[in-house]
């Protein structure tokens, strides 16, 4: 199989650095100087270099945008590949480094699939999720707020990507059963389609809060306190912030499942962050950051280093592929954070700090990165999907460079030097999209009567332990 532009590039530098050890010889440890801007950005392109070693959409006959897969052609679902290039797209935005943007570009129209171009390829239809969806409108949404290159004029254009994702979902709403949130699965006929589950509506939140915030419109700032209302109301956000899993629409959400994954904290911490932002300060979303920070940090970050609690266990890891990848997504969150509600700052820079000396003693010399980032070395965990622990410690290295003046000005919007183009009946053409209600006091109210009546099933929590991340 050929080696083309972005995977050329990228071996050609491990094989450089593998050259100098020798062959049979054992590769020494990462060097980078946590202090030094110039050491780290040296690093991280040494750990992006090595996780697009994975990455075959550049070479003839493959499909652009996405990492091998689905299994058993493959580690990785497609969802994977749009949390690679938002990763790609935060590596460029922090070290300056363009070496794969023209790939990231390119994968993210591909992927978007005309003429919806609202990220639902016909292809991955039989796993399809709200949050697969969402993962690479979350990369759009990226890419406009730090004004990436645009692609060209003739094809669909981030805010519009992000916004088209935005209004599938919104339509895909529904009060029926648990008196809201979004499902799972897409298809109805997709295992799991009876499962709403958290990811797919902190997503949703996420996306709307950054859309609000982007266009000034306060629609989908609406929507984002509708969802926070709800998911708070049904109890998958509990009073002490513990963020847990979902429940099946057949007990009417009331068969929570306890598990708690990083990803939904992180992906909800930067929604609620960026509410905060977008509301001047509001006190209510003060509380709520603050909440979730606190107890981020007290569940995941133990000695300030960062563990996946459900699957990373001390005496063995029982992660899937998609679980390897979650510590990127915080760090990347918590650095998002730090910028647009910086009464949370130093907390959060002391733990990046902390957690990203665990992950780059994880690293050897030609950026091959382990999962544990607490026991000093390599584990040599090399099993359930490397890329994502690669993603992972990419995140750690870059974010630790925020404090740099262009990233201290925020995420950029239509109004501050944001260039992204926009269309707010993007995704329309798929389905139509109902007409935005008001919120009432009913939407709050009602979500809030489903956790009266809730009852742990402790049985089907533990089946579902690796739940709707257990895809791979």
């Amino acid at each position: 199989m050929g080696w083309t532009n972005t995977s050329v590039a990228a071996a050609l530098l491990l094989l450089l650095l593998n050259a100098v050890t020798g062959a049979n010889a054992q590769i020494p440890k990462l060097k980078v100087d946590l202090q030094s801007p110039a050491s780290i950005k040296s690093a991280a392109k040494v750990v992006a270099a090595n996780l697009m070693t994975y990455y075959r959409g550049d070479e003839p006959g493959q499909t652009p945008g996405i990492l091998p897969g689905p299994p058993p052609g493959g580690d990785y679902y497609w969802w994977q590949a749009g949390a690679m290039w938002g990763t790609i797209i935060d590596y460029w935005y922090y070290t300056g480094d363009d070496t794969y943007n023209k790939e990231a570009i390119r994968s993210i129209v591909f992927q978007a699939e005309a003429p919806q171009n609202a990220f639902m390829p016909v292809n991955w239809t039989a796993s399809l999720g709200n949050d697969d969806q969402a993962f690479w409108g979350m990369a759009a949404m990226s890419a406009a707020e730090v004004n990436f290159p645009n692609p060209a004029e003739d094809e669909p254009q981030y805010l519009a990507l992000a916004q088209a994702v935005f209004n599938t979902q919104a339509s895909r709403w529904e009060t029926q059963h648990c008196n809201g949130g979004l499902r799972w699965q897409i298809p109805q006929h997709n295992g799991g389609y009876n499962y709403k589950n958290t990811i797919a509506n902190v997503c949703f939140l996420n996306i709307a809060a950054r859309l609000a915030r982007y266009t000034s419109n306060d629609t989908y700032a609406q929507w984002a306190e509708r969802t926070w209302d709800w998911s708070e109301g049904v109890g998958y956000i509990k009073p002490d912030f513990n963020i847990i899993d979902g429940a099946h629409v057949e007990a009417n959400c009331t068969d929570l499942n306890p598990v708690q994954w990083s990803a939904n904290a992180a992906i909800l911490i930067h929604g609620a962050a960026i509410m905060y932002n977008y509301t001047k300060g509001e006190e209510r979303w003060k509380r709520r950051v603050a909440g979730l920070l606190n107890r981020t940090v007290e569940h995941f970050f133990p000695d300030g280093i960062m563990v996946e609690r459900p699957c990373e266990l001390e005496d063995r890891v029982q992660c899937n592929v998609d679980q390897h990848s979650f510590k990127g997504y915080m760090h990347r969150a918590l650095a998002n954070v730090a910028i647009v509600a910086p009464f949370t700052r130093n907390d959060i820079v002391k733990v990046l700090r902390t957690s990203t000396t665990g992950a780059a003693s994880s690293c050897l010399q030609d950026g091959t990165c382990g999962f544990r980032w607490n026991i000093n070395d390599y584990d040599g965990d090399r099993n359930r999907g490397p890329a994502g622990q690669q993603m992972s410690a990419l995140a750690a290295l870059s974010t630790l460079l925020l404090d740099q003046d262009h990233v201290n000005k925020g995420p950029l919007t239509n109004s501050t030097g944001g260039t992204s183009l926009g269309d707010p009946t993007a995704g329309s053409n798929i389905r139509e999209i109902e007409p935005l209600a008001p919120i009432t006091t009913g939407d709050r109210g009602g979500a809030a009567i489903v956790t009266v009546i809730v009852l742990v099933s402790f049985v089907g929590s533990l089946g579902w332990m690796v739940g709707p991340w257990a895809e791979s």
